[in-house]
């Protein structure tokens, strides 16, 4: 798929686990961690929108497109 998630390298830049991002962003860990992953499919905006409150960075920091 040629979008790339970079979830872990914001949460490692801004020195977060997986379970305190789950708890602010009221997202349950298996969720957040198919996204980290990258095993989604799709992510709601609003979604996206907690995470980057949370992680305070914009959506192109979390998601980027590689043309393979």
């Amino acid at each position: 798929m040629p979008i790339i998630v970079n979830l872990d390298v914001m949460m490692a830049k801004r020195k977060m686990s997986l379970n305190e991002l789950s708890e602010k962003v009221e997202v349950t860990l298996s969720n957040l961690s198919i996204l980290k992953t990258g095993k989604a499919k799709a992510v709601r905006f609003s979604t996206l929108e907690s995470i980057c409150k949370a992680l305070d960075c914009q959506p192109g920091d979390i998601l980027e497109f590689r043309d393979e």
